[in-house]
């Protein structure tokens, strides 16, 4: 399976980068390609101009260069994970405004959608699960990320994958590494 790994950390020597990098040590150990999308290295512009707005009344509006090159880049894999920090309990602007510009109507949903390719999403937050899930925090992500998005898009069984406490030490993260790799191994 060709799998694009999609980066939202601003510095790639990060624990998100190097939770990537885990992630993506599994999936060639399984088999599996993988193509990386560092949004902050590449320059990605998360703004959504006229250009990119979704066409309601028409499912076949062609939009932007950039948008049509990263749709090509989805369209060559045959699946897509996400891999990002939680930030205030969501995912950051650069992601939330990838998924904005490039998964339009016409293309992601609508007319045509993403069935058939495979998802999932590695969050790396900095508290514990029992603080996320006193205030509910990870079952909104997971109804914003898994149902909103992915299911959404036509992409069934794409889990996210909470990496809790990600801030508290060094073997902490290490830990997390391994959790990531375990999680490209097991993809399927």
């Amino acid at each position: 399976m060709n799998v694009l790994a999609v980066l939202a950390h601003p510095r790639r020597s990060s624990l998100t980068g190097a939770v990537l990098d885990g992630f993506v040590a599994g999936l060639v150990e399984a088999g599996h390609q993988t193509e990386i999308a560092d949004l902050y290295r590449e320059g990605f512009d998360p703004a959504l101009w006229p250009e990119d707005e979704p066409a309601w009344d028409c499912g076949s509006k062609r939009y932007s260069d950039v948008v049509l090159a990263e749709q090509a880049r989805i369209e060559r894999n045959d699946a897509i994970a996400l891999v990002f920090p939680v930030w205030w309990w969501s995912m950051p602007a650069m992601l939330k405004g990838w998924i904005d510009r490039v998964w339009n109507n016409g293309w992601a949903y609508g007319d045509r959608n993403l069935k058939g390719k495979r998802g999932l999403a590695l969050a790396l937050a900095a508290n514990d699960a029992d603080s996320y899930a006193k205030r509910g925090y990870d079952r909104a992500m997971d109804t914003e990320i898994r149902v909103g998005i992915f299911d959404y898009c036509g992409i069934e069984n794409a889990p996210l994958h909470m990496l809790y406490n990600s801030t508290t030490d060094r073997a902490t993260g290490a830990a997390l590494i391994g959790q990531s790799r375990q999680i490209g191994r097991d993809f399927r």
